[in-house]
């Protein structure tokens, strides 16, 4: 993305706007995906179409991935529109980034960093407002009342003076949207109190159609006329074809064409088989020209950022800066310090990477799950040599997201490949080894921790560095720029409520030749695990409960010491566990919302395998829309983090990763998941995001648990067996 676009919620942006194309669900049910469209007789608003028969169709702007964002946003619209839930059809939104775009996150059409809560919850709701006021004024006009004297039921609007009533469907007959358009604020929403919707556990809209088998996703995409593509890309990053030999490739029966790109060779054909087996016929050299390949390995990376990050004469950003951290430590009675290292881990999502594409001149049209309508109409003007008003994005169901799909490669691959055969839909599918080893993991990276310690053990200052490859730098250079350097994705978590006065983190990128991507719950992943460890290290120099010393330093936010205390009660913190067991405690306030967690771990001392028998968590999001959902979030979210903090890891020989299936990428089995009980503490807080917030709590508990069990402190990730055993036997 070359520019950031910014878009104000505007009167404007609230009122109606005609052909509107989306992807819908009636009544839990999908209509034809290609095909479906919000044409009721009646739009109140851009996002509110009512039809004769009571039907309300609701936009959707964000990608639902799984998260249940089509049935959470909907839901605020609802809620102070009155409908009635069970005649509402959700519509996934047009590519309309003006009336879509989310006002927390630059205007823009994208669905990443658990923003869309938090960024439409408000919009949404004045949404619903407006458009009630449109039926009212209608009804209004209608029974020629003062409009003051209706209230409304749910798809009803009632005169009680006259015991008169009129359902939604009736209105919308014959309403028209008046001249001016009513103007609606906060001061038209409902106390959270009189809410039906908002804080209570309404049935998702996506689940029934995953559960038949008729939930449409991008890889599902089928239109006439269409060819496939399969991609050799190059082992390396950066690399290109020096020379192809296509002989073999060409005569497989079905492939019709072979085309290089920029980074790797296409095969298209008939089937996905045919393109599937030319590609493994294909012979090509590459350039070998990538910066990666001087790298031997990725722990040679490693050690050249761990220095990096010890070495504070190295110039680098602050990401957060209060009070003279360097000088309080200086100062101190006593410091303690810390390196720690995490490996790239992968995206993995259910769905691989897959887009289709129809280019007809200066036309692009595009149908791929996807995290950004925004991104990806910038994608099909590049690739496809037109302008971004000329490119149509159709959003399907998409089978995992956790960021993988902002990026939008293979849609690139696509568009490219399309723009070859004018007319003709060219759909790409990428393979799991594809999916794996072309993946933008989450960055490796190195992280130093210096904390300084009064005579009695208090924290005076603290000094924490992150080394990373930049994401910002490659998605959003502009934007890297504006903030010097500094990235909220690949160095973010270092910020936190604790209390202390001088505190300072900085970022240094150190690009290696790979490029990165972000990954559910960002770095917040790896910068919480250095911080929430190093807590537990400062509580044993101090001689106290980790716990305690949680809730000392955080005494005057009382959201984090209700989420702690909770959470301690839930896994009745202090008791005496099994022999060979024991408890760890992690916090974070990663995506601002307040999360707390326990874990009852066990370590295999001749091994090094590390079991987590129990996981408990506490979770404040402020209003939290759907509670039970607001679980299944934390629950998923978990579990990502456990795989990721114990056995997910790609490594990099010579730039090449090794890693390429489930055979020897391993993720979490259902046999590895522990049990989890997680409790949704609610409150009038503004909601905040929660499909990330339970991945950067489960590493530091687990190994703030082992350490409670061997005094040995655990600082890479993943914490595999052979790493741990090193560390117990003293020889990491």
């Amino acid at each position: 993305m070359d520019t950031i676009r910014t878009t104000a919620l505007s009167r404007r942006s609230l009122l109606v706007s005609s052909g509107a194309f989306g992807i819908a669900v009636t009544f839990g049910v999908f209509d034809d995906a290609l095909t479906a469209t919000a044409a009721a007789p009646f739009q109140a608003n851009a996002w509110v179409t009512i039809d004769g028969d009571g039907t309300v169709t609701l936009m959707s702007p964000a990608s639902e991935m799984g998260q249940g964002a089509m049935t959470t946003l909907p839901s605020m619209i609802a809620e102070d529109l009155d409908a009635d839930w069970s005649k509402v059809r959700v519509v996934q939104s047009p590519d309309d980034i003006k009336t879509y775009g989310n006002p927390l996150f630059f205007g823009l059409l994208i669905t990443v960093g658990s923003r869309a809560t938090p960024g439409y919850y408000e919009k949404l709701r004045i949404v619903g407002a407006q458009a009630r006021k449109v039926l009212l004024a209608n009804a209004a006009e209608s029974w020629k009342v003062p409009v003051e004297e209706l209230s409304t039921e749910p798809g009803v609007v009632v005169h009680a003076k006259s015991g008169r009533r009129i359902s939604y469907g009736e209105i919308a007959k014959s309403a028209t949207v008046p001249t001016p358009v009513p103007e609606a604020t906060k001061a038209d929403l409902k106390p959270l109190a009189l809410c039906r919707y908002i804080g209570k556990d309404i049935p998702r809209v996506d689940v029934p159609l995953k559960v038949n088998g008729t939930a449409i996703y991008g890889i599902d995409t089928q239109l006439p006329n269409m060819l496939y593509a399969s991609v050799l890309h190059a082992p390396v990053q950066g690399e290109k074809p020096a020379t192809i030999d296509d002989a073999a490739a060409q005569a497989v029966k079905g492939v019709t064409q072979i085309t290089p790109l920029p980074h790797g060779v296409a095969v298209i054909g008939e089937t996905v088989e045919a393109t599937m087996k030319g590609k493994a016929a294909l012979k090509v050299v590459w350039s070998n020209a990538s910066a990666a390949r001087t790298y031997t390995t990725s722990a040679n990376i490693a050690e050249e950022y761990r220095k990096l990050a010890a070495d504070w004469s190295q110039k680098s950003v602050d990401m957060v800066k209060e009070g003279d951290a360097a000088s309080a430590i200086a100062g101190a009675a006593k410091v303690i310090s810390a390196d720690y290292f995490s490996d790239h881990v992968a995206h993995i999502c259910m769905e691989p990477m897959s887009a289709t594409v129809v280019v007809d001149g200066d036309r692009v049209e595009i149908w791929a799950s996807n995290q950004s309508p925004t991104d990806m109409k910038h994608i099909g003007a590049r690739f496809g040599g037109t302008t971004e008003d000329k490119v149509k994005v159709h959003t399907p169901l998409l089978g995992g997201g956790f960021g993988r799909r902002t990026d939008g490669d293979e849609v690139a691959e696509a568009v490219a490949l399309a723009k070859t055969l004018p007319g003709r839909p060219i759909k790409v599918i990428w393979s799991r080894e594809d999916d794996i080893q072309q993946d933008m993991w989450r960055p490796l990276a190195a992280q130093h921790v210096e904390v300084g310690l009064d005579a009695s053990g208090n924290i005076v200052g603290w000094r924490h560095r992150v080394v990373a490859q930049s994401y910002i730098a490659r998605a959003i250079p502009p934007l890297f720029e504006k903030m010097g350097g500094k990235d909220v994705v690949s160095a973010s978590g270092g910020e936190f409520r604790y209390a202390v006065s001088s505190h300072q983190v900085d970022y240094i990128r150190a690009a290696r030749g790979i490029e990165v991507g972000a990954w559910r719950g960002v770095a917040s992943g790896y910068t919480k695990f250095a911080i929430e460890t190093m807590i537990d290290e400062v509580a044993a120099q101090k001689g106290i409960d980790p716990l305690a010393l949680r809730l000392d330093l955080l005494k005057q936010d009382q959201r984090s010491i209700t989420v702690l205390k909770t959470v301690a009660e839930m896994a009745k913190w202090g008791e005496k566990r099994a022999d060979g067991h024991a408890l760890g405690l992690a916090y974070s306030d990663a995506l601002n919302t307040y999360t707390a967690a326990v874990v009852e771990a066990s370590v295999n001392q001749q091994t090094g395998e590390i079991r987590v028998h129990h996981i408990w968590a506490a979770v404040n999001p402020g209003i939290a829309l759907q509670p039970k959902n607001v679980v299944a979030q934390m629950e998923g979210a978990m579990i990502f983090g456990l795989g990721a903090a114990l056995i997910e890891q790609v490594n990099l020989t010579n730039g090449e990763p090794k890693e390429s299936n489930f055979h020897d990428y391993r993720v979490t089995r259902m046999s590895d998941v522990p049990p989890i009980e997680i409790k949704v503490i609610s409150t009038e807080d503004p909601p905040t995001g929660i499909g990330e917030a339970g991945v950067p709590v489960v590493g530091p508990a687990i190994a703030n648990a082992v350490a409670q069990l061997t005094g040995k402190r655990l600082r890479q990730l993943p914490m595999l067996p052979g790493r741990v055993l090193a560390t117990l036997k003293g020889t990491a």
